[in-house]
């Protein structure tokens, strides 16, 4: 994932910050508690292709 890449992204709902999570290919916004998948290195930002997180998944 390219580190500049991640610099600007935001969450598309609520704009909040995204944490990457490499060996799960995820971006995570854990203010929405939703994990936006990476496919073939190309973050797919969109809600309805978001996971959401389980009560016990915690920041890293």
């Amino acid at each position: 994932m390219d580190k500049k890449l991640l610099e600007i992204l935001v969450c598309p709902v609520c704009k909040g910050p995204l944490t990457y999570r490499r060996a799960e290919l995820e971006l995570v916004c854990f203010g929405c508690r939703l994990a936006y998948p990476i496919r073939d290195e190309i973050p797919v930002m969109l809600e309805e292709e978001a996971r959401t997180l389980g009560p016990d998944e915690k920041r890293d």
